[in-house]
């Protein structure tokens, strides 16, 4: 009988997550020293915000420290690689995130494997993204910017913060799923990007609502969709992607991962204990003041999270040619 990729990942996934686990008393008196929360981005930005809002909480909850430690570069990869060489014993662990599935098809030679080397432990939060132009941009819907790009293929440019970012996959699952061709121009992160939007340098962004949000209260953005399933009630009036374009869902989401082999038991500490942060009416409008929802759950439903999303955005880097810088 044969598998389906994600079902392999799935298999993988688990197996990771339960694998070789160490003496159960261990485990119980988890953790006895303070615990390293890495982050692949720089200080003071949203992965950042998420990492030490999220470390504070266990910090209090679990009477030991959880020092957020930034190691910023090559797409997140140098954290990742990070904690796949760190000890299992639950005292590093890893901010994972969509760019972690994007990478795992985008770099050809990655010194780990995401899915074998690395265990889920818990999703933590899901931002959606939004379609947006700039003002003076004469489209007012998806169907006038679709019909208008389809007569002029190849003309109108789309910012993004470079290849395998957020804003690149998601126009490459729109233009896929539109069929229509749009030229990416990259920036060195979303906020420059954002800024020649707003100036008009550049006609079309595809970015998270949390980076959004402010600029189109104020005008000096225009949404076109959201990038969510469904409608958002943080703009109400703005339509899905998926009501022009079956299937189209694209969402940023953040995580807790650990190195491969971690005693299941320290995962399982940790998930409820992350779980119970996610759980509370504070975290939650803390979250929802940028657009974001609180996901959570179990470890496996955070693997299947991890290995859909890898299948998914495989599937749209090949078809793209997206290549990292």
């Amino acid at each position: 009988m044969g598998f389906s990729r994600r079902t392999v990942l799935c298999f993988a996934l688990g197996a990771a997550a339960l694998h070789g686990a160490p003496c159960w008393a261990a485990a119980q008196t988890y953790p006895t020293r303070p615990v390293h929360l890495i982050v692949g981005f720089a200080a003071g930005g949203p992965s950042d915000f998420v990492a030490r809002l999220i470390g504070q909480s266990l910090s209090e909850r679990l009477g030991q420290q959880f020092v957020v430690e930034n190691r910023p570069g090559a797409a997140g990869n140098i954290a990742t690689e990070v904690v796949v060489k760190a000890p299992p014993d639950g005292y590093t662990l890893l901010l994972c995130s969509i760019g972690n599935a994007v990478n795992a098809t985008l770099y050809d030679k990655l010194n780990f494997n995401f899915i074998r080397d690395i265990a889920p432990v818990s999703s933590l939060i899901q931002t959606p993204g939004v379609m947006e132009v700039n003002p003076s941009f004469f489209a007012k819907t998806v169907p006038e910017f679709i019909a208008y790009t389809k007569a002029n293929p190849g003309k109108i440019n789309m910012a993004t913060s470079g290849p395998g970012s957020s804003p690149d996959i998601y126009g490459a699952l729109f233009k896929k799923l539109a069929g229509v061709d749009l030229v990416p121009v990259a920036y060195r992160g979303s906020g420059p990007a954002l800024i020649d939007v707003i100036a008009g340098q550049v006609p079309l962004i595809f970015s998270d609502l949390s980076s959004s949000l402010e600029h189109i209260k104020a005008g000096k953005l225009r949404p076109l969709a959201v990038t969510s399933a469904t409608r958002l009630d943080a703009l109400p009036g703005i339509p899905a992607l998926a009501e022009f374009l079956p299937g189209y869902e694209a969402s940023a989401w953040t995580g807790i991962c650990a190195p491969g082999n971690t005693p299941k038991e320290v995962i399982e500490r940790v998930n409820r204990e992350v779980n119970g942060v996610l759980a509370d009416r504070k975290m939650k409008e803390r979250f929802a003041e940028f657009g974001a929802s609180n996901l959570g759950g179990s470890s496996s439903d955070f693997g299947k999270l991890i290995a859909d999303e890898t299948e998914k955005w495989a599937e749209v880097v090949r078809s793209s040619g997206m290549k990292p810088e």
